[in-house]
């Protein structure tokens, strides 16, 4: 049987006295497309940042990618995070550095430093960064500064970074919360070709339960830091909905949008 991508058990992290990830148990296979969803404060970036070993439990265990993420010191922890790829909702790029050295930032994980300075002055592998940005339609745009592009082509942008990074588990933070369900459906389209041309693992935490219908063979609910629910997203209804989002189910109107989603969920996966 093959090793988890993720596997915690019985994790708990804390800030200060406030616990945030709460008991949790999870099992990731590897390969999968996973959607997270939840209200706000319900520990979903936190959940992320555990599995990447930003923040390491205070109880439990957290092995990612069969490693324990509360042992790994220098250049092991280094090597798991070039084999995990983050992407964020914004604060993807480095707005002083051009297209073409954001994108190259996901070979540091396989050069030495002195190429990777030297890549600042003269761009190693242009070819390569060249290549993902053409599977993204952005090549026109390789010699451009972030803050001319606009927020659906940074995090294009950020994804041809992850295509020259390889990662074997992809984790995704709200990427498309700030875009509009058009270039969020875009994004998420591209992350799971990724995904599947590169056999990786995907995590996307989901803002917009309208992008339950696009790709995912599971959804995990989180609720005040434990995982509440587990299944396939046809699985879900609107009274499992109220119970995971409670107040926010109305603050975010999503009687509006719930109907419309879980029956594209359930075709998807008919």
């Amino acid at each position: 049987m093959a090793e988890p991508a993720v596997l915690l058990e019985d994790v708990e992290v804390r800030f200060g006295a406030t616990t945030v990830l709460a008991g949790l148990d999870l099992t990731v296979a590897p390969g999968e497309r996973v959607a997270v969803i939840g209200p706000s404060g319900a520990g979903k970036t936190t959940l992320f940042r555990t599995i990447a070993a930003i923040l390491k439990p205070h109880r439990g265990r957290a092995l990612t990618l069969g490693r324990d993420t509360a042992r790994l010191r220098g250049r092991h922890l280094r090597q798991l995070r070039a084999d995990v790829g983050l992407l964020y909702q914004n604060d993807n790029l480095i707005p002083q550095l051009r297209v073409v050295h954001n994108v190259l930032m996901g070979r540091l994980g396989q050069w030495s430093l002195p190429r990777a300075l030297l890549s600042l002055l003269w761009p190693q592998q242009l070819d390569r960064a060249q290549a993902a940005l053409r599977k993204v339609e952005l090549e026109p745009r390789l010699w451009a500064m972030p803050g001319e592009l606009s927020g659906g082509q940074q995090q294009r942008v950020a994804i041809a970074r992850l295509m020259l990074q390889q990662p074997r588990l992809m984790l995704a933070d709200e990427p498309v919360s700030q875009l509009d369900i058009r270039l969020g459906r875009d994004v998420i389209d591209l992350l799971a070709a990724l995904a599947a041309a590169e056999g990786a693992t995907l995590m996307v935490n989901l803002h917009s339960l309208e992008l339950l219908d696009t790709h995912f063979e599971r959804v995990l609910a989180l609720r005040d830091g434990r995982l509440l629910w587990d299944g396939p997203a046809a699985d879900l209804d609107r009274a499992l909905l109220r119970e995971i989002y409670g107040a926010e189910y109305r603050a975010l109107d999503l009687d509006a949008i719930a109907d419309r989603v879980l029956a594209g969920a359930a075709a998807g996966q008919s």
